[in-house]
């Protein structure tokens, strides 16, 4: 584990190279190119989905990557790196960083969030990212020895601020209480956004849509000058 990698993204953006297997840009290879442009527009990291995605990011770009691996398993709302397998095989394609739900949420096949914390930590391999919703899963986070707090889920439980913009307040108060650093992810749309982002405590900004998926960007475009008309 190298806590130099913190040193090496504080500050900047990290693009979120993803697409899920019914968007147009589906596939390794696009998301690797994705990755190369990302880094060449000068991005300190990478977010990326899929050991198989991952993989194929880490052998054409050098900069941080921050891994997970979405899976659905009935009877649980948790599906960013939701168990114990998924963060080995996000871990042994590569990730330097390992992201996971860390919501109070129940997670699949009986595990807790402690489990999986302490079980990744006494291994060593990667540092831990918690998505969280609330200023309190995000400090329980902090307890159980996660190295870096995401706002990436608040707004996508049910029990956190639905909004379209980002999470200005969870920022500021999770950045405020915390010790360890913390990530702004989620509906980051403009660069004014971005920047409120570190003037409200991030120590770096994670974006995804606003940058690497066309459809949604293309989409904001058509629904606002129609609704214009």
């Amino acid at each position: 584990m190298d806590k130099t990698m913190l040193e090496k993204v504080r500050g900047g953006i990290i693009v979120s190279c993803q697409a899920l297997p019914e968007e147009p840009l589906f596939g390794s290879e696009v998301m690797a190119k994705m990755a190369i442009a990302a880094q060449a527009g000068g991005a300190v990291g990478i977010r990326a989905n899929t050991p198989v995605d991952i993989a194929a990011i880490k052998a054409e770009v050098n900069l941080p990557l921050i891994g997970l691996w979405k899976r659905d398993y009935e009877g649980s709302e948790v599906y960013i790196t939701p168990t114990l397998e998924e963060a080995e095989e996000v871990i042994r394609a590569g990730a330097d960083i390992v992201a996971l739900d860390a919501t109070s949420r129940p997670r699949p096949k009986g595990e807790t969030l402690e489990e999986l914390a302490a079980k990744l930590r006494s291994r060593g391999d990667a540092l831990l990212m918690a998505d969280i919703s609330t200023v309190e899963e995000g400090l329980r986070a902090e307890e159980l020895g996660f190295h870096i707090l995401s706002t990436t889920m608040s707004g996508y439980t049910p029990y956190s601020p639905q909004q379209e913009g980002p999470d200005f307040d969870l920022i500021r108060e999770l950045s405020a209480r915390a010790s360890v650093p913390v990530f702004a992810e989620g509906r980051i749309h403009t660069r004014e956004e971005a920047v409120e982002c570190f003037r409200s405590g991030a120590y770096t900004v994670v974006i995804g849509g606003a940058i690497t998926r066309p459809q949604q960007i293309t989409k904001r475009f058509t629904d606002f000058v129609r609704s214009q008309g």
